[in-house]
């Protein structure tokens, strides 16, 4: 499952319809109203026992708030690299869509990265007619290949009403829309295991040495701190990423998404020593360095909650579409609870990203398609199963299963287009999506070897360099 990461960025002021993410920029104060009001609104949660994170939630109360085309006879496809719950959970989507329009659709399961199944689909002559892209380099790469085709009037009509100015900005390419944001994630949290937090007197930390303190204060009580699922580089990358943007600020953060300043930056030496008071202490992570590369994220979330007060971790850093992997038995916010990730600079990051609907075979099916996931309709019924998190503003917050889920739906949505996307999902495929290659590779091999910062910090350059030709 490779999650759609996401920042909270900063207020920018585009000029019409030429803003790309990568133009973006961002005041620091927005960034810390924008982080300061995700921190308020999650330490409200603890006290909520409502609900766990994969429900079969009531999805038969659906409104009527999009008027979509009768399909009779068309047959469409839909790739995504989702499984397990979530695959599940999406497919109650098209299946409401279905019933709506008489259309047939069959979810295509993809491998990651999405773009290079895409291709060989389009070599083959059958690409899908749609496919979810969690990269807006992804969405670029699709257009400047001319395999994306542009939103129609429909589509655009729901983008417009139920989207802010900056998630309709993300799905563009040189000014066009081509990207419907159906899903959105928070990244920048850190799930725990409250039954070992009580028993080892540990507290939510607020900040980066706080975090030390209550890591340490877990071990003693003889639970090890973390779960990594470092198997899978993109968890790898967002660790970095909340460190990085917290440490060094937004603008350099930009700086750094747009290759504007090298990864041998004194500012990312800072973020990796920074990382190495967690990573170079395989005592601190479930496995060590070695297990916890082997472990994927579903198993990375699991082994906090499974094994009673003595579990293989007590936390794991990991956004809030963990929840679908979290036990039933494990109720959300009582048995497993959330803080936002500690602040290692002035403010705490809020790092946050998306999957959205690219059209790649343009027709009136296609076309609605792409409206209907545009559409509060289409969203409603996922957020109530759980694990899901919402762009559109139009979701009633009370949709999601519980109170954790809700507050952090509503502080994604109160940030407006103060919000900043995911770095590596900013980049080249190659250099920040691709299994055992560029940025996953490479912190993979820090994770390892965490005392070679010079090195990795000369390899993710290296490998910059070249996916970025600059």
């Amino acid at each position: 499952m490779r999650m759609t990461s996401s920042t909270i960025r900063t207020r920018w002021s585009p000029k019409p319809d030429t803003a790309t993410p990568q133009h973006r920029r961002a005041a620091k104060a927005a960034a810390a109203v924008a982080a300061g009001a995700l921190a308020l609104s999650l330490s409200a949660c603890g006290s909520s026992d409502e609900g766990s994170g994969g429900s079969t939630g009531d999805t038969d109360d659906t409104s009527n708030n999009v008027t979509l085309p009768k399909l009779d006879g068309t047959s469409l496809e839909v790739a995504a690299v989702w499984s397990g719950t979530e695959q599940a959970n999406f497919k109650k989507v098209l299946q409401e869509f279905e019933k709506r329009t008489g259309a047939k659709v069959t979810f295509v399961p993809a491998q990651d990265p999405i773009i290079n199944f895409i291709g060989s689909k389009v070599a083959g002559g059958q690409p899908p007619d749609i496919a979810m892209l969690p990269q807006p380099g992804a969405i670029k790469q699709a257009v400047d290949k001319g395999w994306a085709k542009p939103l129609g009037s429909e589509a655009l009509k729901e983008l417009g009403e139920n989207y802010s100015q900056g998630w309709q900005d993300i799905g563009k390419v040189s000014g066009k829309p081509y990207g419907v944001y159906y899903k959105a994630a928070n990244k920048s949290l850190i799930w725990y295991n409250n039954q070992v937090f009580e028993n080892a007197g540990a507290s939510e930390p607020e900040t980066w040495p706080d975090l030390l303190n209550t890591a340490q204060t877990v071990f003693d009580s003889g639970v090890t701190p973390f779960s990594i699922g470092g198997a899978e580089g993109w968890t790898l990358t967002d660790w970095f990423e909340n460190v990085y943007l917290s440490q060094a600020g937004p603008e350099k953060y930009d700086q750094l998404a747009k290759h504007e300043i090298k990864w041998t930056d004194p500012s990312v030496k800072d973020a990796l020593t920074t990382l190495a008071q967690v990573w170079g202490k395989p005592d601190w992570i479930a496995g060590g360095a070695s297990g916890a590369l082997q472990t994927d994220f579903p198993a990375s979330v699991t082994q906090v909650f499974t094994g009673g007060d003595q579990p293989k971790a007590a936390m794991v850093a990991a956004g809030d579409f963990a929840q679908v992997n979290i036990p039933k038995n494990m109720k959300i916010g009582t048995d497993a609870k959330v803080f936002p990730f500690p602040a290692v600079g002035d403010n705490g990051p809020v790092v946050s990203g998306g999957d959205a609907a690219v059209i790649l075979q343009d027709s009136k099916g296609s076309q609605a398609l792409a409206t209907w996931l545009a559409s509060p309709d289409a969203a409603s019924i996922q957020a109530k199963l759980g694990g899901y998190l919402s762009p559109n503003k139009n979701v009633p917050n009370s949709d999601y299963p519980n109170a954790v889920q809700q507050k952090i739906a509503k502080a994604l949505i109160d940030a407006g287009d103060d919000f900043r996307f995911d770095m590596s999902d900013q980049a080249p495929q190659a250099f920040g999506g691709t299994p055992g290659k560029g940025e996953w590779k490479t912190l993979q091999d820090f994770l390892k070897n965490p005392k070679d910062i010079a090195g990795t910090q000369a390899k993710l350059e290296a490998e910059a360099a070249a996916a970025y030709g600059n």
